[in-house]
């Protein structure tokens, strides 16, 4: 059998993954080099590159609920969870270092702190937070990192798309107490809506484990640091801890407050659009 004609019989493991380059990128700047040092690196440069996929699969996530695809959706916001259960079990790999293993290394660092990740910024914005002022006091940001960020802000976010996905399918989305109705038919209606109900719970798992993140990223720096202030800047723990109760999707918690028994009467029903009718006739 010939090869394909695409077929690089001169390619290996090691020059497909470039694992050379990529290998030589953990260069410790503690000197002799602290032994944690190595790990503390490995792990934040695995953070990045796995928020390079996230930022892949949930543009994806976005872009099929605007082509009104709840389905693939709902199959792209899954491998990402799964991704942030990784990032989430990593930080256990962070609290095996002491505290004193990391301040042996930690002046090293200068002003350079997680909060400058540009990706996990971009994470954010994508999913929904609205943060323009962060940009504007991120002086450390690149001409092309801060029109990166400035393009997310502008763009439709995952909320706008499920919102857009819903308006499509003919609910009447112009109002929070109206999409509160949907989000009550959504979950105590029939089959009809699983879909667009599955969807929005992919929606909250997204958000809870970003919060779950934000939670153990928060103890880990207490851990090592206690009350001492950021590497660039911020309070430390103080601050990562007024950021854990941030929602992206309020709207979807809050209706949970308000759901009752199917029928009570806690919130309006809301007819079923023409488009779902059909589907669920046909």
């Amino acid at each position: 059998m010939q090869p394909s004609a695409d077929h690089d019989s001169g390619l290996t493991y090691a020059t497909y993954l470039r694992l050379p380059h990529v290998l030589d990128q953990q260069r410790c700047r503690s000197s002799p080099p602290a032994h944690d040092e190595l790990l503390f690196i490995t792990v934040h440069q695995v953070y990045e590159l796995w928020f390079k996929v996230l930022l892949f699969e949930l543009s994806n996530a976005r872009d099929r609920m605007l082509d009104g695809d709840a389905y693939r959706a709902r199959l792209r916001l899954r491998r990402c969870h799964e991704i942030e259960r990784v990032l989430v079990n990593q930080i256990d790999v962070v609290d095996t270092m002491t505290p004193h293993g990391f301040l042996e290394f930690r002046g090293t660092l200068g002003s350079s702190s997680g909060l400058q990740s540009t990706q996990f910024r971009e994470i954010e914005f994508l999913s929904g937070a609205d943060d323009s002022g962060w940009l504007d006091r991120a002086v450390w940001l690149s001409t092309e990192d801060h029109q990166r960020l400035s393009r997310r802000l502008t763009e439709p976010d995952l909320w706008d798309s499920f919102i857009t996905l819903l308006a499509v399918a003919g609910f009447a989305v112009g109002t929070p107490q109206q999409r509160a109705a949907i989000f009550y038919e959504i979950a105590v209606g029939d089959d009809r809506y699983n879909e667009l109900w599955e969807l929005s719970e992919a929606l909250i798992d997204h958000d809870q484990m970003w919060s779950t993140w934000r939670l153990r990223h928060q103890m880990t720096v207490v851990r090592q640091l206690g009350g001492k202030p950021g590497t660039g800047g911020s309070t430390g723990g103080g601050y990562l801890a007024e950021r854990v109760p941030m929602k992206f999707y309020p709207e979807l918690w809050e209706a949970r407050s308000r759901f009752g028994p199917p029928n009570d009467g806690s919130l309006p029903r809301v007819h079923a659009p023409e488009s779902l009718r059909q589907e669920s006739d046909g």
